[in-house]
């Protein structure tokens, strides 16, 4: 069997790596980045663009929480001593993705990697090959996997093209390297990519005022020290089983047996989520670093429920209990997406120098003389900079993959009414023409049958897995 995987980012790893070659004789991979595998995080960059996460929630291979850890080696040189795991340079991961991929495609038969980007699929008719076009030519494949990257960052205020205004911030080697050390700078946002921004001016002793011009003005939690968790109902497999309607309600009784097993309450985990939303930011941080060493394992079990039994639950979910969880999108995220120790104790020290400010509420953002004028609640600022770190949503397509989903749409393929293509939720298998076809897969964010959060990276390599489950029946029925 020969496929064709589009896209060589992390999600493509993942497939790779869960791929079996006694079913998958041949693999050619689309991609026309200079660096594959790698994707948009993962490039060289500066050593303050750390990754977020402990390694153990950083595998992507799914179901083996150590293959990442086991890659680093052991090393401490990249230790956060108060999180008490190595927190690498992304850029290090980026190496890790490029050696699972090289040892992933090491096992197969046949392999290829076309540097261009996939305009089309000729799908044909059912149980023909899939023809995959590109701008040098066509090729056929037995199965085709989208493993398409995420969109574009939104352009809120309309200051695209205006000197001084960067829409997409990464690799910040680059960006940073115009910003004077005394100049004012405005980051537009809060969460992960704000916070590698001004860990990064700070680490390249930046002395002009860092404004986060930010709706909500809440900062992304803390990470706490990872411990050992026994869970039982707030797995995927349990979500995928349940009998019955699965409701918001239904979950909420589950989330109370497992954290009340565990000896925590879900009415004080709520309430302390709920509390960080509210209140001076800074004042939130502090209780939230406070809070690393914390026993309790409430915090530790919702958040990894998010990512691992999230995306099975929200499928299964009614319209309804899905509007309401996106009513409290931000809330989510903070707990779901926290920063490393090491980099909120600068945010914070920052704060308590005066040079950052967290500039909450809606805000105006205007280019005007050169320079960049924000009128806020709190006052006018200007700024000689303007950092974009509003991440693009989940299932948005990014501008190179347009041509392709267009060339599916126009063969029945159907846009999700949340973004994205539409999907058979237990396959992975994309629909055209009302029915799932097994000859195409879909691994990423491009379905858009998954949450609101953007894929982590434990969500992609559940996604990877099962669209190689998928293929290699496929295989099995040649």
């Amino acid at each position: 069997m020969e496929i064709a995987i589009i896209g060589a980012g992390a999600a493509a790893v993942g497939l790779l790596d869960s791929l079996d070659p006694s079913a998958v004789e041949a693999v050619t991979v689309y991609d026309p980045a200079p660096l594959p595998w790698r994707g948009r995080p993962y490039r060289p960059d500066l050593e303050s663009v750390r990754v977020n996460v402990p390694p153990e929630i950083m595998s992507i291979r799914a179901g083996d929480r150590e293959h990442y850890g086991t890659w680093l080696g052991g090393t401490r040189e990249h230790d956060d001593e108060r999180l008490g795991r190595p927190v690498p340079p992304r850029a290090v991961y980026g190496r890790y993705l490029e050696d699972t991929a090289a040892a992933a495609l090491a096992r197969f038969a046949r392999t290829d990697l076309v540097r261009d980007a996939v305009t089309g699929l000729s799908l044909g008719a059912p149980g023909e090959r899939i023809t995959v076009e590109t701008a040098g030519g066509r090729r056929t494949a037995d199965a085709a996997v989208l493993c398409v990257g995420g969109g574009t960052a939104p352009d809120l205020y309309g200051l695209a093209g205006a000197p001084g205004f960067v829409l997409d911030p990464y690799p910040l080697e680059r960006t940073l390297d115009d910003v004077p050390a005394d100049r004012d700078v405005a980051v537009i946002g809060s969460g992960l990519t704000a916070v590698d921004i001004v860990v990064s001016l700070a680490a390249r002793a930046h002395t002009g005022r860092i404004s986060l011009v930010s709706r909500s003005g809440t900062l992304p939690h803390v990470w706490q020290r990872p411990a050992p968790m026994d869970v039982r109902y707030l797995t995927p497999d349990r979500m995928a089983t349940l009998d019955g309607p699965v409701t918001l309600d239904v979950l909420e009784g589950l989330v109370r047996k497992e954290l009340a097993d565990a000896g925590d309450d879900w009415d004080d985990v709520a309430g302390l989520i709920a509390a960080s939303m509210t209140g001076d930011p800074a004042r939130v941080l502090r209780e939230q670093f406070a809070l690393m060493d914390a026993p309790l394992p409430g915090r530790r079990i919702v958040r990894t429920a998010t990512h691992t039994a999230g995306p099975v639950v929200w499928r299964r979910l009614p319209a309804a209990d899905r509007r309401a969880l996106r009513g409290h999108s931000r809330m989510i995220a903070n707990q779901a997406f926290p920063m490393v120790p090491r980099n909120a104790a600068v945010l914070l020290d920052l704060l308590d120098a005066g040079t950052l400010e967290i500039l909450r509420g809606p805000a105006e953002i205007a280019a005007s003389a050169g320079r960049f004028r924000i009128a806020h609640a709190a006052g006018v600022r200007t700024a000689g900079t303007v950092l974009n770190a509003v991440n693009p949503p989940a299932h948005a397509v990014p501008p190179a993959a347009a041509p392709l989903v267009s060339s599916l749409v126009a063969q029945g393929a159907a846009r999700h009414p949340d973004g994205g293509l539409g999907v058979d939720p237990g396959t992975g298998r994309l629909v055209v023409a009302g029915r799932p076809d097994p000859r195409v897969l879909v691994a990423g964010d491009l379905a858009g049958d998954g949450p609101f959060l953007t894929s982590s990276i434990p969500g992609l390599a559940a996604l990877a897995a099962r669209a190689a489950r998928s293929v290699e029946s496929l295989a099995g029925r040649r």
